[in-house]
């Protein structure tokens, strides 16, 4: 009778379990999932500290108190979707499909089953001026703006801020009309108007009349 083979070392080594995320991993999961869903001041520390199943201190340690909590689920929302849309313009090749490819990736982005609006127009709705939700609004709407203004440089458009500008309310105004309208095609609409904006801001074709682009 053939003697079974001695087990390795390895075969007995127990599989590794996954890492647990840390205090600061779940504190933030928890903000996102609850700011993004209620509110900012709708929810309080203690839901977020229940939720997140950590002890108070771990809030106070790590973001100093709820406006630095606030602060960093606004930046991981803006990272996110920075990340989203750079990664959906490189399906893109020309400056013209990459501009109008911002739309397409904000589509993704409205008709995802969870999507409540913009987290940083709700945020800001609840906060004054002066306070870190403004900043982080600020930023990532500052990002956006530039975005748009040097996509419309890149493709060609006589006065890239301005049309940055146009581009930048229609996107906003996707945004809502997929919030309060519950419009799943509001930024195909919105595509749709950038591309005759387009159009209308480049300059007139050397050759004779410019033929428009195709949406």
């Amino acid at each position: 009778m053939a003697t079974k083979a001695p087990e390795t070392q390895a075969a007995k080594r127990p599989a590794r379990q996954p890492a647990r995320p840390s205090a600061r991993e779940r504190l933030l999961a928890s903000a996102n999932e609850l700011f993004y869903r209620e509110g900012v001041q709708t929810v309080g520390i203690d839901r977020i500290i229940e939720h997140a199943g950590v002890a108070k201190a771990s809030l106070y340690n790590t973001f100093g108190n709820k406006e630095g909590l606030v602060r960093a689920y606004l930046a991981f929302r803006g990272n996110r979707n920075r990340d989203r849309i750079t990664r959906a313009l490189t399906r893109f090749r020309t400056p013209r499909e990459r501009l109008l490819g911002v739309f397409e990736a904000q589509g993704e982005i409205i008709t995802d089953p969870d999507y409540n609006g913009c987290a940083f127009v709700s945020a800001s709705a609840e906060a004054g001026a002066d306070s870190a939700i403004a900043d982080e609004a600020d930023e990532y709407r500052g990002w956006v703006r530039a975005l748009f203004t040097g996509l419309a440089a890149e493709a060609g458009a006589t006065d890239p801020d301005l049309l940055g500008r146009q581009l930048h309310l229609l996107y906003d105004g996707a945004n809502l009309s997929a919030r309060m309208d519950r419009d799943p095609t509001a930024s195909s609409t919105a595509r749709a108007a950038a591309a005759a904006l387009l159009d209308a801001a480049l300059p007139p074709a050397a050759d004779g009349p410019r033929h428009p682009a195709r949406p």
